[in-house]
């Protein structure tokens, strides 16, 4: 556990904006939950949050998304950050942040859903593909970008944009594995965002938790190594 997180779950008050966004680059992992069974939400959550993931995304296309988020934040405030997926427009980042998203995940840029997110002070995560949606992105307040679709890019994809934009952080999304997940973050990602691969859906079906948390911690290991 991150100096962050501890000092945080320590204190047990309420993080800014920076600190949050510090303590899901800590992490470098942002959970992608979409569509899970409404019964099964939170014993896939703990396993994630027990593995050492910082953020959980909650899919708005998720049966029950918002009384999901509402449940989550509660359940892991200090621990984990809790946010809406697939966010398409500003109505709906709204309705997202009534129910406490902490971000706002979008595999678009829409401005004015950024400009919402960002006048409730909450994390804007826009998706973006092309340097100048990355850079149009930043320009409109965007906290992070997300890269979008990350597999089909690939890893030199974010090394190449890094040259030039640097100073502008990036998360790619899809497709990200174990196998590939270092390679990411060696090429300048800050962080990832993590679906199926980690969200094992066998597993889940058959009540096999344990190696949510597993595939988590090895997740987590790859970032560390990656970084060092």
């Amino acid at each position: 556990m991150s100096v962050v997180m501890k000092a945080e779950e320590e204190s047990g008050r309420i993080m800014n904006k920076e600190e949050q966004l510090l303590r899901l680059k800590d992490s470098g992992i942002v959970a992608v939950i979409r569509k899970p069974a409404y019964s099964k939400v939170i014993q896939i959550t703990d396993a994630l949050v027990s593995g050492g993931v910082g953020a959980l995304e909650v899919t708005v296309d998720t049966e029950r998304a918002y009384e999901i988020i509402a449940q989550l934040k509660e359940r892991y405030e200090g621990k984990a950050l809790v946010g809406a997926g697939t966010v398409l427009d500003e109505k709906t980042a709204k309705v997202a942040i009534d129910a406490g998203a902490d971000f706002i995940f979008s595999p678009i840029l829409d401005e004015a859903t950024i400009r919402q997110t960002n006048h409730y002070g909450r994390i804007s995560i826009p998706g973006v593909m092309t340097p100048t949606e990355i850079v149009k992105g930043y320009q409109y307040g965007a906290d992070l970008l997300k890269i979008f679709p990350g597999s089909s890019l690939g890893a030199n994809y974010i090394k190449e944009l890094s040259a030039p934009l640097g100073h502008i952080p990036m998360m790619p999304t899809g497709g990200i594995t174990l196998d590939n997940v270092g390679s990411f973050i060696r090429a300048g990602a800050v962080a990832v965002g993590i679906g199926s691969s980690l969200t094992d859906m066998k597993a889940i079906v058959e009540e096999r938790y344990e190696q949510l948390t597993s595939l988590a911690q090895k997740f987590r290991q790859e970032i560390q190594k990656a970084r060092e």
